[in-house]
C-alpha cells in the first residue's frame, strides 16, 4: 500500500516543483525587466502569479507555452 501512495505522489510533487520553478523564473525575468508575456487577441498572460496558476490548473498547455515565451523574452 505504501508504494501505491508514493507512486501517486510523484506526479503531484513534480507538478508543484515545476509550478514553483515557473513562478521563481518569471519573477527573475520581471526583476530584469524582461517579462515573460503571451498574448493572443484579447487574452494576455503575464506576471509570475498568472503563469504559476496557469501551470497549476492546465500544466499541459501552460508549461510548454511558458518555455516558448521565456525563450523569446531573453
Amino acid at each position: 500500500m505504501g508504494s501505491t501512495a508514493t507512486t501517486a505522489l510523484i506526479p503531484l510533487v513534480l507538478l508543484l516543483a515545476s509550478v514553483l520553478w515557473v513562478y521563481q523564473d518569471a519573477s527573475a525575468h520581471d526583476d530584469r525587466g524582461a517579462s515573460v508575456r503571451f498574448s493572443a487577441g484579447s487574452v494576455e498572460v503575464s506576471g509570475p502569479a498568472v503563469w504559476a496558476v496557469g501551470c497549476l490548473c492546465l500544466w499541459v498547455v501552460f508549461m510548454p507555452l511558458y518555455l516558448v515565451c521565456r525563450r523569446q523574452a531573453g
